[in-house]
């Protein structure tokens, strides 16, 4: 599976909230994410555009994998496997151990919706400011995810310049130009 989203920078939560509900999307609840991300110790992830996360949601942890960015649907698409762990702390000690250092910490509230087969998300991201995020879930591009997504975000207000980078990216580039 691939995921496909489209990320925008937005000032405010609100009108896409509302027009949320106005569609009947259906909320699934706001939470907390931790998110801890680490760098190989065999390459370097930041030229090979791959992540491993270890994600921390109240007191459930998952390791998540991502792919290289896939450039073909003009929004952001990659392979991403999930994995829940017993222990976030146990796993993150054993990457110290094989030798993977830790890259940066990002913390979100996230506020997530489903609106037919997509998740909408709302995020405000400390150092940041306010996204919303629009995924699709596809086996390829012949189930149109760019399409699905353009017709979901005009439907709720969502417009501007997608962004191709991760939280992660756009906070080391932050941190990188000294403006943390």
């Amino acid at each position: 599976m691939l995921e496909v989203e489209l990320k925008v920078q937005i000032p405010s939560l609100d009108p896409v909230r509302e027009q949320l509900a106005q569609r009947n999307a259906r909320p699934l609840g706001k939470v907390h994410e931790h998110d801890v991300y680490y760098n190989a110790p065999h390459r370097d992830f930041r030229i090979t555009d791959e992540a491993v996360r270890v994600r921390y949601t109240g007191d459930h942890a998952v390791v998540t994998y991502k792919g290289p960015k896939i450039k073909k649907f003009g929004l952001k698409a990659r392979e991403e496997l999930n994995f829940a762990v017993e222990s976030g702390e146990s796993f993150e000690t054993m990457l110290d151990r094989l030798g993977f250092t830790k890259t940066l910490e990002v913390d979100k509230w996230r506020e997530t919706y489903t609106l037919g087969t997509a998740s909408v998300s709302l995020d405000t991201v400390d150092g940041l400011g306010t996204f919303a995020e629009i995924e699709v879930m596809v086996q390829d591009e012949s189930d149109y995810p760019a399409e699905q997504i353009g017709r979901i975000a005009r439907e709720i207000g969502v417009d501007g310049e997608p962004i191709l980078a991760s939280y992660l990216e756009l906070l080391l580039a932050k941190k990188a130009a000294g403006l943390s």
